[in-house]
């Protein structure tokens, strides 16, 4: 498998590619989050791979808010090197610190633990019909 790397700002034709993945976020969301590049295409040799995007937590802290990977990418590093893409350019932008989170059943704990981020606090939801996991909230410092 090729392995060249990149990450692309999500346009208007990746709208079906994006769907594919993620069915959660109203088309209008999509919409103003390509107008604002805050969704990306993760691609390996130059096919889509993934996404990732992201919102601005208390509307001044970079949050990211997914990350998926199509299951051939998972477990060789695609992953990391998209959130430390994404990274530097949080920290191009002036932004001193990046958030995530992740429920508690997840594994995906564990990956943001190795890439450098700290505990900083959990939400328990347990209010019908929106219950779900502890959700363990991180972040890391520049």
């Amino acid at each position: 498998m090729n392995d060249m790397f990149s990450i692309t700002y999500a346009t208007a034709q990746d709208k079906s590619y994006w769907y594919s993945l993620e069915r959660h976020m109203p088309e209008s969301e999509y919409e103003l989050k390509a107008r604002d590049k805050r969704c990306s295409i993760i691609r390996v040799g130059g096919r889509p791979a993934g996404i990732l995007q992201y919102n601005l937590f208390w509307d001044n802290t970079p949050f990211l808010t997914l990350i998926y990977l199509e299951e051939p990418y998972r477990g060789k590093g695609f992953g990391a090197k998209a959130v430390s893409r994404w990274e530097e350019e949080m920290r191009s932008l002036g932004y001193q610190m990046v958030m995530t989170s992740t429920q508690a059943d997840e594994e995906a704990q564990h990956f943001y633990r190795k890439l450098g981020y700290r505990d900083v606090g959990c939400l328990v939801m347990h209010m019908p019909p929106f219950e779900q996991p502890l959700e363990i909230f991180l972040a890391k410092v520049f």
